[in-house]
């Protein structure tokens, strides 16, 4: 007998991590609605995603407003019926300025999105999970080690990312009663478009700038790909994947 459909559902799926995990869970038997602000790049993931024979779905969305996470979620049922994992993977960084410089609303835009994104599609995710027959399923959150060792001038991403871990948990604590794991990745120097800058060098907490080695996104895929397929009375709290000689560990 075959086993049931299982559907995924990626945020920020177009590009960059979102597109890798996309792509690994794709390969992993996982039907993905892939959920970003730009049909475009999601069209072209679809499309690799169809060579492989997997069926996924296109829905733009912006997850830092409510009407559209509801719209987005209301898809998702309407197309699969139900959802077995939420990747909360949509973020964007914030002007890299002195705290004293960042505009309030840049900080509130860095918050809304990588934070109260995180917020309403985990919402929207418990609902449809504790209704759903068999109920229960995966969240698993794109945090960040800035959480913890942030950069310089890097406010607002290190607050909303510090914010995402005790979301995780929260979330994690909550969903027991009901069948749903929540997990959390943190990423360190994986190579997208938003990296491309450590190739000439970025700012470091001593002042002097630094060219700083990267990581193929791929590994964060796989990665997301085997807290994925546990089963769903095995959890990954947190998990960190990062360029191995990367200024982390001992930073600043």
């Amino acid at each position: 007998m075959p086993s049931p459909e299982k559907i995924a559902l990626v945020t920020g799926a177009g590009t960059g991590i979102g597109k890798q995990v996309a792509l690994a869970l794709m390969q992993s038997g996982f039907s993905v609605v892939l959920a970003g602000r730009r049909r475009e790049p999601l069209e072209a993931v679809a499309c690799e995603g169809a060579d492989m024979g997997v069926r996924s779905l296109v829905v733009t969305a912006d997850v830092s407003d409510p009407v559209s996470v509801k719209a987005l979620f209301a898809s998702v049922l309407e197309a699969f019926g139900r959802l077995d994992l939420l990747v909360n993977n949509a973020g964007i960084s914030s002007p890299a300025v002195p705290l004293e410089e960042l505009s309030y609303e840049d900080w509130n835009k860095a918050i809304g999105i990588n934070l109260g994104g995180v917020f309403l599609c985990t919402q929207e995710a418990f609902r449809i999970m504790k209704a759903q027959t068999p109920s229960g399923g995966r969240i698993i959150n794109n945090g960040s080690i800035a959480a913890t060792s942030p950069r310089p001038h890097a406010a607002a991403y290190a607050a909303a990312k510090h914010a995402v871990s005790g979301l995780t948990k929260a979330a994690s604590l909550e969903g027991r009663r009901f069948n749903i794991a929540c997990g959390q990745i943190d990423v360190g120097n994986a190579a997208t478009d938003r990296t491309e800058r450590m190739k000439t060098g970025v700012l470091q907490a001593d002042g002097t700038l630094a060219v700083e080695p990267t990581m193929d996104a791929r590994h964060v895929g796989s990665a997301v790909a085997y807290m994925a397929s546990l089963p769903l009375d095995a959890n990954v709290p947190f998990l960190t994947v990062m360029a191995t000689t990367m200024p982390f560990i001992g930073r600043g």
